[in-house]
């Protein structure tokens, strides 16, 4: 078994797309022609998004939706790269939410934290390979 995959339900798969996109530096892999689902070109694992409706109709049901406004969800997304500060500033810049401005933590790893417009938490973080 292995993580393939990492999907967020989000109101707009295009925005969400765009927004990673200028955020985190991230090519779009792929987007359904109604634009219900997409892809952001991530490395091993994909970071996908997929429209409400889409999301209700393969659930089965209703979902709780993120809520930007609110406290973020128990789960988040991390993304590492060499320099935090200037990834932090760039995801800010292009409309995230600052949480926690970089920060170096006792084992070393330097570590940031940012919402994404619909309310996903995002760790901006430095390797620790």
């Amino acid at each position: 078994m292995k993580l393939r995959y990492t999907l967020v339900y989000v109101a707009d798969v295009k925005a969400a797309l765009a927004f990673y996109g200028r955020a985190f530096g991230f090519a779009t892999r792929f987007v359904s022609e109604g634009a219900e689902f997409g892809e952001l070109e991530t490395g091993s694992t994909a970071l996908g998004f997929v429209q409400f409706d889409t999301a209700r109709a393969s659930l089965g049901g209703a979902f709780r939706p993120l809520d930007a406004d609110g406290q973020p969800a128990g789960i988040e997304i991390g993304f590492t790269c060499d320099d935090v500060p200037a990834a932090y500033a760039r995801a800010v810049e292009a409309g995230a939410t600052p949480l926690t401005p970089p920060t170096t933590k006792p084992w070393g790893q330097v570590i940031s934290y940012v919402r994404a417009p619909e309310g996903t938490l995002v760790e901006i973080c430095s390797s620790m390979d």
